[in-house]
């Protein structure tokens, strides 16, 4: 192994169990912690033996465990750019396939394979790699990735034109568990798709994966699977609009030069036998996307579309919006038309009951006829009945309710003095810089679907609730402490959170610990909520935050403090104004209910 092999703050974490705000306050706290030998301000890099040291000698580490050392060996070996091409070829080595990695890498490898399994050692470089290039490398997650596999039905041979690392080809198998015969993918990244073939090999599973761009360079144009399953690059313009024009495969329209993601679902369709199974992974904006209406029209009469089920936001790997699964099938020549489709939203663990009881029960049923209009707009929320709450108590108590809160509203509101008073600002970005404060933040992919953890989410932190989702602990997991503001990375509105408790953190969170001999952290969550709102990026009505450009005043102790209970005050009204407007919408709804079926009727003075 190298003498100079370094590791990240995040690897540290890693190694003693603990999360990277722990590493951070080490480095704060010891002066003896080993310093940075490369890397950057923001991303350094440290030595693997020094750290290693420090580490045993506080009693952190009983000792650096093999398959560590193994991936360090790895990691260290080459740049990042060559990393996954390093890391692809010692995975094709230890199942025997055509790759010539450094003998040294081999053969630590073939030690730790010899130690774990074959299978398992080729999943952990996987998942280290993943790990190290969080930030770059786009998977679908395992819950997404069996949702999808789960809609196939038996297949002997299951395809996917654009399959990455092969999550989607290994859900399928173990869906299927052996049923699927063969699989079938392409990548157009060599050492992507290398790795997926070692990964499947590994699985004892009968693969092909082949190099290349399935829409530019077939590299199976005679292909008749069972099944194929898809999560298409989103939005590309450069898919190959003008060399494809009269491909043979759009046998639904030509695809426009901005619906890339509809000129992988016909290639799908193209590729699977009469009456094979196809699902593919959306984005919303495909679904009502005016260019794309004559093939969603053409998908919708032949009955080559079969359901769309809208998917939490968060669902595709590369998109924070919700995305949608399209189920298809290609239809045979003698196939009758089906007059129905599926149009649902649901979680992801509800998915295969939806699909199978619209295939039971027709429960979920939309008339196809009622889609054919000028716009065929497939986004499910458009068709589905909207939920009706139906009103609780009776009017009286909920008018008396409604009286006690808006005489209690007025004595809320925070007492503030209409004087104007000039404030010095700085930044958010100055204060880290000058370590009075310490900013943090979550990866932007983590599992909060399964597991123990609880998770503080960036919708539990814009509802003001505690902790809903559920996870694991993670590479880069945080656990913030009371005082600790927390705001969500991608909001619509923003809300800055100070934590009355421990909890740990989901993704898309900023967490900012002050020394509290310096900073009120109420004060700075309430400057935070309108400063980072204004130096936020917009892209479709979602803000993304920039923290670090937040304005916060240059204010003593006491001033803050100030502030900080003006700003909790604010709070409290703000809850007691929603709480008399969803009282005061419960009595509308309840006279409106009474007034048209009887029980109540108007009274005239």
């Amino acid at each position: 192994m190298r003498d100079d092999a370094t590791v990240t703050a995040g690897d540290i974490a890693r190694l003693a169990g603990v999360g990277r705000a722990a590493v951070s306050n080490w480095r704060r706290r010891f002066q003896d912690f080993p310093e940075p030998v490369s890397g950057t301000s923001s991303n350094p890099l440290f030595s693997l033996n020094e750290v290693e040291f420090w580490l045993r000698s506080q009693g952190k580490l009983d000792e650096l465990p093999f398959d560590e050392r193994v991936w360090q060996q790895i990691r260290n070996s080459t740049d990042d750019l060559q990393l996954l091409s390093v890391v692809s070829s010692v995975a094709c080595s230890l199942v025997g396939g055509d790759a010539d990695p450094p003998a040294e890498l081999a053969d630590a490898a073939s030690r730790l394979a010899a130690e774990l399994g074959t299978r398992e050692t080729v999943e952990f470089l996987y998942r280290r790699y993943v790990e190290t290039n969080s930030r770059r490398v786009q998977v679908p997650s395992a819950e997404v990735a069996a949702t999808m596999a789960a809609l196939l039905e038996s297949s002997d041979t299951v395809f996917d034109p654009h399959c990455g690392f092969g999550g989607l080809l290994m859900a399928a198998v173990d869906a299927a568990r052996r049923q699927a015969g063969r699989v079938f993918g392409q990548e157009r990244d060599a050492a992507m798709a290398r790795l997926a073939a070692a990964r499947l090999a590994a699985q004892g599973v009968e693969a092909e994966i082949r190099t290349g761009d399935s829409l530019t360079a077939d590299a199976f144009p005679d292909m008749e699977a069972d099944a194929a399953v898809c999560i298409p690059p989103y939005s590309e313009r450069g898919w190959g609009y003008e060399e494809l024009t009269n491909d043979p495969r759009w046998q639904y329209g030509l695809p426009p030069r901005g619906e890339s993601e509809l000129a992988w679902v016909q290639h799908c369709l193209a590729r699977v036998r009469p009456g094979g199974q196809v699902v593919v992974l959306m984005p919303p904006a495909a679904a009502a996307r005016r260019s794309g209406r004559r093939i969603r029209s053409q998908l919708l009469r032949t009955g080559t579309l079969q359901g769309v089920i809208g998917l939490p936001a968060g669902s595709a790997p590369q998109s924070t919006q919700p995305p949608q699964l399209w189920l298809l099938r290609r239809p045979g020549d003698h196939d009758a038309v089906p007059s129905q489709v599926l149009m649902a939203d649901c979680e992801l663990e509800d998915v295969l009951p939806v699909w199978r009881s619209f295939l039971k029960e027709a429960k979920g049923a939309i008339s196809i006829i009622d889609l054919l209009d000028d716009e065929v707009d497939l986004t499910p929320s458009r068709y589905l009945p909207k939920a009706v709450i139906p009103p609780t108590g009776n009017v009286d108590e909920s008018r008396a309710e409604l009286a006690a809160l808006s005489r209690k509203l007025a004595d809320t509101v925070p007492n503030v003095l209409q004087e104007p008073r000039a404030l010095t600002m700085t930044t958010l970005g100055e204060l880290i810089r000058a370590g009075a404060v310490q900013l943090e933040q979550t990866p932007m992919r983590m599992e909060t679907e399964s597991g123990d953890l609880p998770l503080l989410t960036a919708k539990d932190v814009t509802l003001g609730r505690g902790p809903t989702g559920k996870g694991t602990v993670e590479v880069g997991t945080i656990t913030a402490r009371p005082g600790d503001v927390v705001i969500p990375a991608i909001t619509r509105v923003v809300h800055a959170r100070v934590l009355t408790e421990e909890l740990t953190l989901g993704p898309h969170l900023f967490m900012i610990r002050v020394d509290p001999e310096l900073f009120d952290p109420h004060f700075l969550a309430g400057f935070l909520r309108l400063s980072a709102e204004r130096t936020a990026s917009t892209h479709s009505g979602t803000l993304r935050i920039d923290v670090r450009r937040a304005q916060i005043p240059r204010l003593p102790l006491n001033e803050q403090r100030r502030y900080g209970m003006a700003f909790q005050q604010l709070e409290v009204y703000e809850r007691a104004i929603d709480e008399t407007a969803r009282i005061g919408k419960q009595l509308a709804a309840q006279i409106l209910e009474g007034l048209t079926v009887g029980s109540l009727q108007p009274v005239t003075d």
